[in-house]
Parts: structure tokens; sequence; C-alpha cells
């Protein structure tokens, strides 16, 4: 599943294949991921239109123009892709944008997801996103620590609630747990100042690296690259890894490295 360092990937493929460029042909082969808007309407009020500089939050992309805004979310299984006008189409490219010689290609297997269109950039932007907690690469402390110590649940479904924090899946909260040394299903309003500086911490330390990588990289040295081994032993303690499921989501977090406490 796409997380903030995958989308801030697709973040950079539109600013590198199409900023500053010209809308001249957009494509729908599947309406199914539009939401709120026709096939029609989309092409009617961005042929023509130059796409600017984007932005992301959280897990949205924001691919903005000098008119709409055309907000992104990848699902499972979409991403974006800049292709030459005369590559192939692929049987799960939905939404085409041809740009010049280049097309920006959103591609989506199960189209759990989709795009939006926002006319105003500002109100209905706001309005699209308005479930969503602040991005998880610039929160500040003060905010992550008021955020999470208002909740009574666990602290490992509070940081995969997009409400609460935008951008981080499965596989980033179980990494930033366990590089902090807390338990998953430690609560959110036990944690003292120290378990929430760590995280905060580690959160920004794992994203920035998760951001450069393009992914949340399967390092050796990280969980996320031990956690589907065979017999998944702790990259630090060299301890058997457990797995169990908190707030119905696969965990894998290490019992000896993140002691339960009360």
């Amino acid at each position: 599943m796409p997380e903030l360092p995958d989308v801030e990937g697709f973040r950079e493929v539109l600013a590198s294949c199409a900023q500053g460029r010209r809308i001249e042909r957009v494509e729908v082969g599947d309406t199914g991921v539009l939401h709120g808007v026709s096939a029609q309407r989309l092409r009617r009020v961005l042929e023509g239109r130059r796409f600017t500089e984007p932005e992301r939050h959280g897990k949205w992309l924001l691919a903005r123009t000098d008119g709409p805004t055309v907000l992104l979310h990848f699902g499972m299984t979409g991403e974006l892709l800049c292709c030459h006008a005369t590559d192939p189409p692929h049987p799960h490219d939905r939404v085409v944008f041809t740009v010049g010689r280049e097309q920006l290609r959103y591609r989506d297997q199960r189209k759990l997801q989709g795009l939006w269109l926002a006319d105003d950039a500002g109100a209905d932007v706001v309005r699209i996103l308005h479930d969503q907690g602040p991005d998880a690469l610039s929160v500040e402390r003060d905010e992550f620590d008021t955020l999470l110590s208002r909740r009574h649940g666990r602290v490992k479904p509070a940081l995969t609630d997009q409400s609460v924090l935008a951008g981080l899946g499965n596989l980033l909260a179980d990494e930033i747990l366990w590089r902090a040394g807390v338990h998953p299903m430690r609560r959110c309003d036990r944690l003292d100042d120290d378990e929430r500086r760590r995280l905060h911490t580690e959160m920004r330390r794992t994203l920035r690296s998760s951001v450069r990588a393009g992914r949340v990289p399967p390092r050796r040295s990280w969980l996320t690259g031990r956690r589907d081994d065979e017999d998944p032993r702790c990259p630090r303690c060299d301890g058997p890894l457990d797995r169990r499921r908190v707030g119905g989501r696969g965990t894998v977090f290490c019992p000896r490295c993140q002691p339960e406490r009360a």
C-alpha cells in the first residue's frame, strides 16, 4: 500500500514530468476511479490548463494547475507514472494526462480510491481533505504530543488513523514503534513525555530515510527488512519477533525491545 514516502515519490514524478506543461489531452479509461466528477467535465476543465507545482498531504497528492486542482489517492495498488506518449497502454491505466511527448498515467489495479476535482484551490481542497490530520512529516513535537495525549486508545491504531496523523501506514507505524521501543498496544494517554519524544524523533527519522528511498526500505537493519522472514528475528537484539493483530491490523514487534507496560 502506498504510504507517505511513496506519494512523495509520485509528487516528484509529477513535478519532473509535467510541472509548467500544458495538458493537451485527458483520457479516462475507467470512470470508476472518478469521484464527484464526470469524465466529460474532467476533460473540459483541465485540457488547455498547465500543471503548476504539486503538493502532498499525507497519502494525498495535490496536482495543482493554473485552474482547478486534481486530488489523487492511491489506495492499495495505485501509482503515478511518467511514460512516453508512444509507450503501449497498460490495462490498469485509469486516467492519462498527455503533456507534449510525455504522459502522466494514473495506474491502479484494485481501484479502491482515485481522483477528485477541486474547482477552488482553497475551499474545495479543504472540504475534500476535511477528515485528514496534520501531515506526519511536518507535524511539530508540541502538536504531536497533544494529538496523542488526548486519545485513550492504543498507540498503533492512533498512528495509522489518518484523522490523527496523515501519511502513516502499517509498515511505517510498526517501524517507528520498534525504533522508539514502544509496545504497539500501549495506551496513548499513558505514554510518558520520553516515550512521546522518542516516537516523534523516530517518526521524523524514519520518514526522512523512507522519502529518500522512495518507499519504506526493506533494509536488514530495519524491522521492515525482517518482518516477512520465515523465522523473523529482531535486527537489534536478535530475539524472535512477535505477530499480533492490533486495531484490526497485522502488527510485528519485538517483545524484548518493546516491552509491554501497564
